[in-house]
């Protein structure tokens, strides 16, 4: 790794410590099992709403078998403010039976967490991290974002930007750098209207490729909605 990248991602590191020391997981849960299941709901859906909607179900589901006796109905009558709420309904009751013919319990094994209804490898990140404490770095929309307009991956998949952004930091950093990074995307460093130079960190960490780039694609984007109608 090139010495100004290395000290790049120190200083990237060292803003996002001070300014989120330590960061609260997003989703209330009360266990791991409920920790998978709001994870799975937030998905095109905000942390703001699943929260808003799981006390009522995990009052009466906080365990796989719970959830499983609940029923796919039942469960959709409970979620049904999230985006997908029908899908997500029929995974959680799927998934709550694989979990209950396993055991009952949620093992932290890669495996076992992906081969569930409706669980992919983020949300298995996410529980492994956060649930487990087992080092992961689960990519969302704004790490995805961050990551490139960073400069830390070009990567055009979550994979290849899990990849890199391991690769830059410290393997113990990343359970927190994942929090960290979604609360400074939300906070300081939104998708539009952002401006780089007052950024805490895009104004040094930034690449000017990915400022052109951004702000031809705003440009692109203003001019379709410009263009007249052909109806």
């Amino acid at each position: 790794m090139p010495v100004r990248r290395v000290e790049k991602v120190q200083r990237i590191g060292d803003v996002l410590d001070e300014l989120y020391p330590e960061p609260p997981i997003p989703l209330d849960h009360v266990n791991p099992y409920t920790l998978l299941v709001a994870v799975a709901l937030s998905a095109q859906t905000t942390d703001k709403k699943v929260n808003e909607i799981t006390p009522a179900l995990f009052a009466l589901a906080p365990t796989a078998a719970q959830m499983y006796e609940l029923g796919p109905e039942r469960i959709l009558e409970l979620i049904r403010e999230v985006g997908l709420a029908p899908t997500k309904a029929r995974n959680l009751w799927t998934a709550a039976g694989q979990i209950v013919e396993a055991g009952g319990e949620l093992v932290p094994e890669w495996e076992f967490l992906e081969g569930l209804a409706g669980v992919g490898h983020k949300t298995a990140s996410v529980v492994m991290a956060q649930a487990f404490g087992v080092p992961a770095f689960p990519v969302d929309t704004h790490i995805f974002r961050l990551a490139r307009r960073w400069g830390l991956s070009r990567g055009t998949t979550v994979e290849r930007v899990e990849a890199d952004l391991k690769k830059a930091f410290p393997r113990e950093t990343w359970v927190r750098r994942h929090l960290q990074i979604i609360y400074f995307g939300r906070e300081y460093c939104p998708a539009q209207r952002h401006v780089f130079a007052t950024c805490p960190i895009c104004s040094f960490a930034a690449t000017k490729a990915q400022e052109l780039a951004e702000a031809k694609a705003r440009a692109a984007k203003k001019g379709r909605k410009a263009a007249p109608s052909d109806a």
